[in-house]
């Protein structure tokens, strides 16, 4: 049997999206993503946890993060979760677990209705978005050229 590696979160940015370019100018955004549980004690009192998540963006999926989410955005990501090793100004060696975005849908358009949906093939790749479009989710091709949009974007 094989193995599957897939993470699907949705949440809150806790900030607006952190975008940098690699050598090669490959667009790079990190963002904090909230996921909140809420539950019964023993007690028979209400709790709600916050949870973080770590999602990095790649390529065009990272300068449309950029452009279109910030901080208290509602979106869905969906990617394979991965642990990098790097090391800090010190010299040790730092472990950062983090969900690699391969999807990307805002949840909370304007006016509270709507979605967009991105998707990304990793590292400067693309590829369409795989869902059925529907009157609430429009499933958008990142080949296209979001400059020559208009302003009236159901977000």
């Amino acid at each position: 049997m094989s193995s599957l590696n897939k993470a699907m979160i949705i949440g809150r940015l806790g900030s607006d999206p952190d975008v940098r370019y690699t050598q090669s100018n490959t667009a790079v955004a990190t963002m904090n993503v909230a996921t909140n549980e809420r539950y019964t004690d023993s007690n028979g009192e209400k709790q709600e946890r916050t949870e973080w998540h770590r999602v990095v963006a790649w390529g065009r999926l990272a300068e449309i993060c950029q452009q279109y989410v910030k901080k208290g955005s509602l979106v869905f990501f969906e990617g394979p979760i991965q642990t990098r090793e790097w090391e800090d100004k010190e010299g040790q060696k730092r472990y950062t677990t983090e969900i690699k975005a391969l999807t990307m849908q805002m949840l909370d358009g304007r006016d509270g209705g709507g979605s967009m949906e991105y998707s990304s093939g990793g590292q400067g790749a693309s590829r369409p978005a795989t869902r059925n479009a529907s009157p609430k989710t429009e499933a958008v091709e990142l080949d296209q050229d979001f400059d020559d949009m208009n302003d009236d974007l159901p977000f």
